[in-house]
């Protein structure tokens, strides 16, 4: 019975763990989009703003900031979903967080 309540519990933390990263990839996302729609950031303080928020996940994250069509400005955060625990070895598939916000222009 021990070996069937542990597989349980890592398929509980695995999922917990997922979910956590899509929490992960949104909220940077959201964060390097309203720091790029001031205008004054850059593309390079958007990125900045993503990757400080990730913390252990902030490792392999890939963050793509720019101006969209209607006036929004877009950022997109792409992480690695780790095994067990963050910086040891991810999954082969990644988690996609997106978020766009009106440009304040100067």
């Amino acid at each position: 019975m021990l070996p069937l309540i542990a597989a349980v519990c890592v398929i509980l933390w695995q999922s917990a763990l997922l979910g956590y990263t899509y929490i992960l990839a949104g909220d940077a996302a959201d964060s390097a989009a309203r720091e790029g729609a001031v205008g004054l950031a850059g593309q390079a303080q958007c990125q900045a703003a993503a990757r400080e928020d990730l913390g252990t996940w902030r490792e392999g994250a890939s963050v793509s900031c720019g101006s969209a069509a209607g006036g929004l400005y877009e950022a997109e955060v792409e992480l690695k979903v780790p095994v067990l625990f963050p910086g040891f070895v991810s999954f082969p598939f990644h988690v996609t967080g997106h978020a766009a916000t009106v440009e304040e222009g100067w």
